[in-house]
């Protein structure tokens, strides 16, 4: 698969902001992130949407971002824990670009994630680990797994180029 737009997906802390970031920086494209669309076209934090509109409202707008991107070409896409598990969402992502899920595992994505209230579904341990567990079937219908667990930034920025090469 040639690929002119790389999504990025994985659960909260995988790292996908910070491969954007360094993917962008590499390969020249325009870096895009949901959640920081959603926060502009909010005029307020995340946090502050779930507790005042609650998470319905949030991914109804985060729907909307998604579809305000499907037109950027050469652009790499850091989405939101949750943007892929929509399977509206996922079907947009999965038909206009390569989407790699960064797979990392529970216990690292836990001391990962600090309980301070910046990522509201992360409020209650048991909580974090079911939500994982409900999503991890939709991450992996990704077009590339990478192994997040065992791997720098730089490491997986790496995978995706030589992917991009073949």
């Amino acid at each position: 698969m040639r690929a002119d737009k790389i999504y990025l997906v994985g659960f909260m802390a995988s790292g996908k902001s910070s491969l954007a970031r360094e993917l962008g920086r590499r390969l020249g494209w325009q870096v895009e992130d949901i959640d920081d669309r959603i926060e502009a076209r909010e005029h307020r934090a995340i946090r502050d949407i779930f507790a005042r509109d609650g998470e319905a409202y949030f991914r109804a707008v985060e729907r909307m971002v998604v579809q305000d991107l499907l037109p950027l070409r050469h652009a790499v896409v850091a989405t939101g824990g949750g943007t892929f598990a929509d399977t509206v969402n996922r079907a947009a992502l999965l038909s206009d670009g390569a989407v790699f899920w960064i797979d990392v595992p529970l216990a690292t994505l836990m001391a990962r994630t600090p309980l301070d209230g910046r990522r509201p579904l992360a409020a209650n341990r048991a909580q974090f680990e079911s939500l994982l567990a409900s999503r991890l079937p939709a991450y992996a219908q990704a077009h590339v797994v990478l192994d997040g667990a065992r791997s720098s930034i730089g490491e997986l920025a790496d995978v995706v180029v030589d992917w991009l090469g073949r």
